[in-house]
């Protein structure tokens, strides 16, 4: 403690301040309450509309930090989870946008579902399955994948996704159709 604060107990508690923005009331909890209900959700959601673990992470991480900075900013809390996703989602589109790509197929690093496994065959097949679908996502165009991630993975209805992508609900319906349609064609083509 340098003499100055001894003798000014009020000049430490400004400098504390000047070295950067306290946290908002009830940020801490609310924030990390946020997180660790739907933090593993979220990076699964971005690791399939990136196909990269890492870049799945710094994205859900980097839209937790936005949510905290601006947490005074936000008008209903019960609104959060919403913020954070369409958080996400706008990482992931700046992501591929950045790197002027389609997302890698990194299919193994999802969790299984919890489906029984009758046999060491049925286990490689149900894999194989899964990364066929997961190649197949991944070729959709970007709205296409967005809409069928949002619907099947993370089963938002359809008002729901069109609020989230800014998007009307016909669009959200007729962009399903086209999407279902084109990853069964993928899905029908020999390999």
């Amino acid at each position: 403690m340098d003499s100055d604060a001894a003798v000014h107990p009020g000049r430490m508690a400004r400098r504390r301040t000047q070295h950067g923005p306290q946290p908002p009331p009830g940020a801490d909890t609310a924030v990390t309450a946020l997180y660790q209900a739907h933090a593993l959700g979220l990076i699964r959601f971005a690791y399939l509309m990136l196909g990269e673990r890492q870049a799945a992470e710094d994205v859900v991480q980097e839209a937790f930090a936005g949510l905290y900075r601006r947490w005074e900013k936000l008008s209903d809390p019960g609104k959060a989870l919403p913020y954070v996703r369409s958080s996400v989602l706008n990482g992931c589109r700046s992501q591929l946008r950045r790197h002027g790509r389609a997302p890698a197929v990194a299919a193994a690093g999802l969790a299984d579902a919890a489906l029984p496994v009758v046999s060491a065959e049925s286990a490689v097949l149900s894999a194989e399955q899964r990364r066929s679908v997961l190649r197949a996502l991944r070729q959709l165009p970007p709205r296409q994948r967005e809409v069928l991630v949002l619907r099947f993975y993370l089963d938002l209805s359809e008002p729901e996704i069109a609020a989230e992508m800014g998007i009307g609900p016909s669009t959200v319906r007729s962009t399903a159709h086209r999407a279902l349609g084109a990853l069964g064609r993928m899905l029908e083509e020999p390999s």
